[in-house]
């Protein structure tokens, strides 16, 4: 089989689709909404195949139904922080000093620097109001180690957003807090009455069953003051669920049948229908862009609550027929469910098989505004304008020609077409162990060829078969990690 997998374009169609796009940018300035869920499964939802015997999720359904479901969207990688970094830089996070496909802790700094574009500072000097509400998992201010007392600085702040309601690290970080702006919610003093599961930060704790409402709730507070005013808006809303701690609220405790962890899904999907009642009730539904997806794939080991794996049990398909799940190199890891609705540009009830990454959001609303040549030196340079995908544009050729992914085991693949290379090379946070090609996940740590289209499951290595494919693929790695961008 050719390298080469798909023909030259004509030039009259691809003229007139670069035409329609950057009208389509030029004249659009819609409110934006990006919703990131947290190790939601490509299976986890009713459009993507739930049962609703077990689960429910109508307003994820609903926006699959008036917007566009994709089948073929992929995290950069199978854990948290590194993806969280891709989407607002449009930088693979391998680049930076966390390089080995692990995650942020919640005393780190900073990891995206104040002078890199973020998404937020891109849409601010087009005149947007931008929010950020939820899940942070970046790190604060630029000393080796966080210090809560004081002043949260540089943050999200300093990268472009107006206002932030975070929690600092994961649902069931020892901050046990909330950050607002540029201080933790509610710091009464700098005392501290450390534990072994807190920082003992003399401020409100957390409520974990409530995290999920406080965090929604502080999401349609800041969309509701946006009503009325001129300039367009763009929230960033980043749910804790489905992360472990898997701690359902009240309201949905009990009301799926797989168990806690399907009643969690309840709670996401109720935070998702609370914005777009918010939405609908100050009329800027139709004029708002809205993505949803994903920061990797779903837990199946069970977690700290073994809440997934009563959901398994029980018949939920966490990631689908999709082989493994958070952490691994399969697409379990990393292709997640990426839903977009903007009324009157993307096509209702449709369906796209395109391969696009979560990567490609900032250079996608980056056209949507008008800007469609970003300096691959200085901004987003490995995400891709993939607006033509959103919008249901034919092409004769892919978007993406190909994509990087990286486990939480720092092991690296290339997606190309059907063909997905695995280098099989773990790497290892500094003084620590690599991971060894043993046990039951060894076969991650193997290099290996796999062709998805004959081979969904990934159980079989043809890379003796297409040595050239092989050549070709790991050389193309080679190259994207070392020369600083990956798109054109």
């Amino acid at each position: 089989m050719s390298l080469f997998f798909h023909r030259q374009r004509p030039l009259l169609p691809l003229l007139v689709t670069w035409f329609v796009t950057v009208a389509v940018a030029v004249a659009a300035t819609p409110n934006i909404v990006v919703i990131l869920s947290d190790d939601y499964g490509y299976g986890s939802a009713g459009a993507y195949g739930a049962d609703s015997a077990l689960v429910r999720t109508p307003h994820l359904d609903r926006l699959a139904r008036e917007g566009r479901r994709f089948t073929d969207a992929y995290t950069p990688s199978s854990v948290c922080t590194p993806t969280r970094y891709a989407l607002l830089t449009g930088r693979y996070c391998w680049r930076t000093s966390l390089n080995h496909g692990g995650v942020a802790n919640t005393l780190d700094p900073l990891l995206i620097e104040t002078t890199r574009p973020t998404i937020a500072s891109l849409l601010k000097k087009h005149g947007y109001a931008t929010g950020f509400v939820g899940k942070w998992h970046l790190g604060y201010g630029t000393a080796p180690r966080v210090d809560f007392t004081k002043e949260l600085t540089p943050g999200p702040l300093e990268l472009g957003f107006d206002y932030q309601f975070a929690v600092p690290q994961n649902h069931n970080d020892k901050a046990r807090v909330f950050v607002e702006d540029h201080h933790v919610y509610g710091l009464r003093s700098a005392k501290l009455t450390p534990s072994e599961k807190s920082l003992g930060l003399d401020a409100p704790e957390r409520d974990d069953p409530k995290t999920m409402g406080d965090l929604t709730e502080r999401a349609v507070g800041w969309l509701a003051k946006q009503a009325g005013q001129p300039a367009p808006f763009f929230l960033y809303f980043a749910p804790v669920a489905v992360h472990e701690l898997v701690t359902p609220s009240a309201e949905t405790q009990g009301t799926s049948q797989a168990g806690p962890y399907g009643d969690f899904i309840h709670d996401l999907d109720r935070s998702v229908g609370r914005i777009l009642a918010t939405l609908e009730k100050q009329n800027a539904l139709d004029n708002t862009l809205i993505i949803f997806t994903s920061d990797n794939g779903g837990v199946i080991s069970g977690g700290q609550t073994g809440a997934s794996r009563i959901a398994i049990d029980a018949g939920l398909k966490i990631n689908g027929s999709l082989r493994g799940g958070k952490h691994d190199i399969w697409e379990g890891g990393f292709k997640v469910p990426f839903l977009a609705r903007w009324p009157g540009h993307v096509p209702a009830g449709s369906t796209s098989h395109e391969m696009i990454g979560v990567v490609d959001i900032f250079a996608t609303i980056a056209a949507v505004v008008g800007e469609t040549k970003l300096d691959r030196t200085t901004t987003a340079p490995d995400s891709v304008n993939v607006l033509a995908a959103l919008l249901g544009q034919p092409s004769s050729q892919p978007l993406r020609r190909d994509l990087i992914l990286q486990s939480a085991g720092g092991v690296y693949a290339i997606r190309r077409g059907p063909w997905k290379w695995i280098n099989g090379v773990p790497l290892a946070p500094k003084g620590k162990k690599a991971p060894t090609p043993t046990g039951p996940k060894g076969d991650q740590f193997h290099p290996r060829l796999i062709n998805l289209a004959d081979d969904p499951t990934e159980t079989k290595d043809v890379s003796a078969a297409h040595p050239e494919i092989v050549q070709h693929l790991a050389e193309t790695l080679r190259r994207q990690r070392t020369q600083g961008f990956s798109r054109d």
